[in-house]
């Protein structure tokens, strides 16, 4: 009987010390919810201060929002949109399913957002505010409020410049030229063609992107902070 309960008891200590490392990337926490309002964390509503973590799914109703704070970043879904957070090579990231996603940071490293098969990213270690909206699997707009994004799809990487706004074709056979043409994030010369840049040769780009014309509509964002103090945990 004592022999029994010691094999009992020897196998319930390995079940508890093993259960953080079973957890695994789900249990790492990704960022607090800073403010809510018609907004979700899976199933449950979002309230401040809830602790996201990764692989948590966020999403917002029809004129709801949320915002957090991912270490050095902040993240703000618009209405109606969904995302998914989670850990890039050590740093928070997240995943846009749908709608529209403002983020900022003062740390190129600090965050990346995904949608589709692109990341966005800070260009540099200045103040960066980025926008992404999700159109379908194919489109997305990227909008560059306050310094230069990088847009890399399958190792390609082209550039969104400060106060730009641009059409990203995921699919150049379906973008307004073909893969004949498109406009590159950093025209050569400084002239473009009208649409984003100069035209590249066909089967250069893996994917393609026009400038658009910024139809700016006021949202509040608060990314003082991260900002400011781009090492702020």
């Amino acid at each position: 009987m004592h022999g029994l309960r010691a094999v009992f008891i020897g196998a319930l200590t390995v079940v508890v010390c093993a259960a953080p490392a079973l957890a695994g990337p789900a249990n790492t926490v990704m960022g607090t919810v800073i403010t809510a309002d018609k907004a979700h964390v899976g199933q449950g509503s979002a309230a401040v201060g809830t602790t996201l973590y990764g692989g948590d799914r966020l999403s917002t109703e029809t004129m709801g929002s949320v915002q957090i704070r991912a270490g050095a970043a902040r993240l703000l879904l618009l209405s109606a949109s969904v995302a998914q957070v989670n850990d890039s090579e050590g740093a928070p990231s997240a995943k846009l399913l749908l709608g529209t996603a403002t983020f900022s940071t003062g740390n190129a490293h600090a965050f990346t957002l995904y949608a589709s098969t692109a990341a966005i990213r800070a260009q540099s270690d200045a103040p960066t505010i980025g926008q992404v909206t999700y159109l379908n699997d194919k489109e997305l707009i990227v909008t560059s409020k306050r310094g230069p994004l990088t847009v890399t799809v399958d190792g390609e990487t082209q550039l969104i410049p400060e106060a730009g706004a641009y059409h990203v074709y995921l699919d150049p056979a379906a973008s307004p030229q073909g893969p004949e043409g498109a406009g590159s994030g950093t025209p050569q010369g400084g002239k473009g063609n009208g649409r984003g840049g100069s035209p590249l040769k066909a089967g250069r780009s893996r994917f393609l992107i026009f400038a658009v014309a910024v139809t700016g509509v006021a949202t509040y964002f608060a990314v003082s902070e991260a900002l400011e103090s781009p090492n702020r945990p």
